[in-house]
């Protein structure tokens, strides 16, 4: 039976994060006696989860427990938990809705190299090497974009600015919105800004924000229910959550960041402030070095990234883009809009060194 477990918000007391912390170890014991288990440490949202772990316990009778986080610290409650407990490990299984905090987990030896035969033979050359980690500690797939979304009672596609070069320019004080960018993809975002720019050219767009009004918000998906409030017309989110907030009626569109650049993508090519793209983000997946159930866990890996587990996720609300070819054309066929162009497919370890110094720029810029 599938259970879960979510990271304690700070406010709450201590006591309950100690407890929580428990739980993994004592429900996992309770399944060895029981039956086969995995202990999944995500940062996935439940919609998406659901499914695909029913679909897991169905195909192969491994139970899965749930240890998740909230979407105001998103992964870093559960990469900072990994790291406490990389002597000890109490996951099988790191799966993030974002590559850039699992390339660190996989610089500091919290995830161990695992090639899934059957995922690799899935693609006649193997697993394109875009979304796979340089030492092979995980994989990427499923993937969406960062994007400008929009108001469309107030504005129109060709009004709303696909560079973020405009959004600092003073027609749009007071009137655009992000998550604070500490975690997840909006912290990510402003890493490969780091990266393709460079670090003073960053803050200096950063601070033309801050001067120009921004608004920042708990998460992604709050960006989008300011948008349909009337509280912001413009809003720097992930692609998924526009897509969930149009089903759910709200007022949301989206344009996809334009790009300036013509050739490969470097640091070299990329002058500051030039617009390269639309970001695209992959789930990625990897194995916890020390797993106390490495059979369960590769199998776990072997389903999220197989063309199945794909077309389960593109056919939820995310409508995240998968790595197959054949699929994602069956997509935009459904789904036009899901087409991420242009697409910036960044150097993904790169972007994942720029973390820090993205943080700190932040953090200088919006205080903490």
């Amino acid at each position: 039976m599938r259970t879960r477990t979510w990271l304690a918000p700070l406010s709450i007391a201590l006591t309950f994060l100690a407890a929580c912390e428990k739980a993994p170890e004592s429900q996992t014991q309770a399944a060895d006696d029981d039956g086969r288990r995995v202990v999944l440490y995500t940062s996935c949202d439940d919609y998406l989860l659901r499914d695909m772990i029913a679909a897991f316990e169905k195909q192969t009778g491994i139970d899965v427990l749930e240890v998740g986080d909230t979407e105001a610290t998103k992964t870093v409650g559960l990469y900072t938990r990994l790291v406490d407990e990389k002597d000890a490990p109490r996951a099988d299984v790191w799966w993030s809705n974002e590559p850039f905090y699992t390339v660190r987990l996989a610089e500091q030896g919290v995830l161990e190299p695992y090639e899934s035969a059957s995922g690799e033979q899935s693609f006649a050359a193997g697993w394109p090497g875009a979304f796979r980690a340089s030492d092979g500690t995980w994989y990427g797939f499923a993937q969406r974009a960062r994007v400008i979304a929009y108001d469309t009672r107030k504005l129109s596609p060709e009004d709303v600015p696909t560079t973020l070069r405009d959004l600092a320019e003073p027609d749009w004080k007071g009137r655009v919105g992000m998550a604070r960018p500490l975690f997840g993809t909006t912290v990510g975002h402003v890493a490969a800004l780091v990266y393709y720019w460079g670090e003073e050219p960053t803050r200096q767009w950063l601070q033309a924000m801050e001067n120009q009004g921004l608004r920042l918000y708990d998460g992604n998906s709050s960006v989008v229910r300011a948008i349909a409030a009337g509280e912001i017309e413009v809003g720097l989110t992930d692609s998924d959550d526009v897509w969930a907030a149009q089903a759910e009626g709200m007022p949301i569109g989206l344009v996809y960041e334009s790009s300036e650049i013509e050739g490969a993508l470097s640091p070299d090519s990329v002058m500051p402030m030039m617009s390269f793209g639309a970001i695209v983000i992959p789930n990625s997946v990897g194995v916890v070095s020390g797993a106390p159930h490495p059979t369960e866990a590769r199998a776990l890996v072997d389903f999220l990234i197989s063309e199945a587990s794909e077309r389960l996720i593109m056919t939820s609300d995310s409508r995240n883009v998968p790595v197959r070819e054949s699929a994602s054309r069956e997509l935009f066929v459904l789904h036009p809009e899901a087409r991420i162009l242009p697409a910036a497919n960044v150097n993904l370890e790169g972007v994942a060194g720029s973390i820090e110094t993205a943080r700190r720029l932040v953090q200088d810029v919006f205080g903490g």
